[in-house]
């Protein structure tokens, strides 16, 4: 199953000068459970805005540079070729950045969206997400707190 998971504003923003535009240590958390043990597909850029890779992932890096070869990491030059890479009896994540989103949305399962409630100043969008297509399986709100400086939904999505 693939699965897509990210961060989004209401006005669909993912962040700015390759950084988050928020800081929600709750969704974290729960980035870090549901990916761990999996497979992540992300862009070079997504990739390279990270201080390491992240622990007990697979990291599968689409670039277009021939040469790019980060250790530990899988590195192709498609959506197509990152799929193929991934093992077909588990979940995959796509985590990234917003070129990435938009190739994987045709082979994406599933949706795991942070709902941001907040409108953010940015270079990076997520995809509109088309009801026709999606359905809202869940989802389950979050109020700012002294941690959060903003409210967020968690939304699950699957393909109709």
């Amino acid at each position: 199953m693939i699965i897509m998971i990210a961060a989004v504003a209401e006005n669909n923003a993912l962040g700015k000068d390759n950084e988050l535009v928020w800081h929600l240590p709750n969704d974290f958390k729960r980035f870090k459970e549901l990916t761990t043990g999996h497979y992540i597909i992300m862009g070079r850029k997504t990739f390279e805005s990270f201080p390491k890779p992240l622990p007990n992932r697979t990291h599968v890096v689409i670039t277009r540079q021939k040469e790019y070869s980060p250790d530990g990491c899988i590195v192709v030059n498609s959506i197509e070729n990152a799929i193929k890479v991934c093992p077909k009896d588990a979940p995959v994540f796509i985590i990234g950045g917003g070129e990435i989103y938009q190739q994987g949305l045709e082979y994406t399962d599933k949706i795991e969206i942070t709902k941001v409630h907040g409108h953010f100043d940015a270079d990076t969008f997520f995809p509109e997400i088309d009801l026709s297509v999606w359905e809202l399986a869940t989802s389950t709100f979050n109020e700012k707190d002294e941690k959060h400086l903003f409210s967020f939904t968690y939304q699950t999505y699957l393909r109709k």
